[in-house]
C-alpha cells in the first residue's frame, strides 16, 4: 500500500475527502519526524513505539574494491511493534 492508497482507505473509513485524509496523514508523519528529531519517543498503545538509536562512527570495506572506508555516525529511526499489532498479525 502506498500513501495515496492509505489516504483513500482512511477517507473511506472516516467519511472524509481524500484531500483531508492526505493532510491528516502528512501532519501525522511530520509530527512523528519532529518528535524523533528532538530525541523523544512516540508510544502508541496497542500499536507500537517509535524510537531512535545512535550508531557510532566506524570503518567498513567497499565490497567491490576491498578498500577501507569511513562510516559516519548516524541516528536511525526504529519501530518496535506493540502487543496489539503482534496479536493482529499472528492471530
Amino acid at each position: 500500500m502506498n500513501k495515496k492508497e492509505l489516504a483513500a482507505a482512511v477517507a473511506a473509513d472516516c467519511d472524509m475527502t481524500n484531500a483531508d485524509a492526505t493532510k491528516a496523514i502528512d501532519a501525522t508523519l511530520e509530527q512523528i519526524t519532529a518528535t524523533l528529531k528532538n530525541g523523544d519517543d512516540i508510544r502508541l498503545l496497542g500499536f507500537g513505539t517509535f524510537t531512535t538509536a545512535h550508531r557510532k562512527a566506524g570503518e567498513g570495506r567497499n565490497p567491490q574494491t576491498g578498500k577501507k572506508i569511513k562510516i559516519a555516525a548516524s541516528t536511525q529511526a526504529k519501530f518496535r511493534p506493540g502487543k496489539g499489532l503482534k496479536d493482529a498479525l499472528n492471530g
